[in-house]
């Protein structure tokens, strides 16, 4: 199990875009999907996992996840906070937050979908026919979590008949329950900053 979980942490590290989130309003059958770019920042959408409505995600590009030796000196582990990235596999309909392999989130999409090929092969046996996933975070002023520090963790489907669009959740608490997901901790924490709607509006495609 510690080899397994340290060949994730070996995959991910440096790859994925966690931050802060600021709710943001969207038109339904309009939604946004993949990295913006502006300077060093990084932008993408995601969903509030206690309403299943949209909101956004800001990265710097400086800023490094700190690694599982040095979580607990570097952050209050009680002021950590989960993140859920929701891996759909291939055939699954829909737009989600990052598309395709390599896609639309180009700094983390191969990697994601490198974990869920080798953590459930019988779901997920070719990386690259992925078609995308979803973040999943709380936010404070709709009973979610306050703004925090990151913890990453990645959500995978045990069979192609328990797949469907996860948004919320107590969607997602009741899958892992049932055994249609299971949950790999990455071991990765990432420091966070509160963006606005127009960090997303103003960047061009990553």
């Amino acid at each position: 199990m510690l080899s397994s979980i340290l060949r994730v942490r070996s995959i991910v590290v440096g790859a994925l875009v966690v931050a802060c989130v600021v709710p943001l309003g969207a038109a339904a059958g309009s939604l946004p999907s993949g990295e913006r770019v502006h300077g060093n920042t990084s932008v993408e959408p995601a969903y509030d996992d206690m309403t299943g409505g949209l909101i956004y995600l800001s990265t710097p590009g400086h800023l490094a996840p700190l690694g599982p030796t040095n979580v607990i000196q570097k952050v209050n582990p009680h002021s950590v906070a989960p993140l859920y990235l929701i891996v759909y596999p291939a055939g699954t309909p829909g737009t989600f937050n990052c598309m395709g392999v390599p896609g639309n989130c180009p700094d983390h999409d191969g990697a994601i979908a490198g974990v869920a090929a080798s953590t459930v092969p019988s779901v997920y046996p070719d990386p690259n026919a992925i078609p995308g996933h979803d973040h999943l975070v709380g936010v404070a002023k709709t009973g979610g979590d306050f703004n925090a520090p990151w913890h990453v963790y990645v959500e995978l489907f045990t069979s192609t008949a328990a797949v469907h669009h996860i948004t919320m959740l107590s969607d997602l608490d009741a899958a892992k329950a049932s055994g249609a997901i299971t949950e790999v901790d990455t071991g990765i924490v990432f420091l966070c900053s509160v963006v606005s709607e127009s960090s997303y509006l103003a960047g061009s495609p990553a």
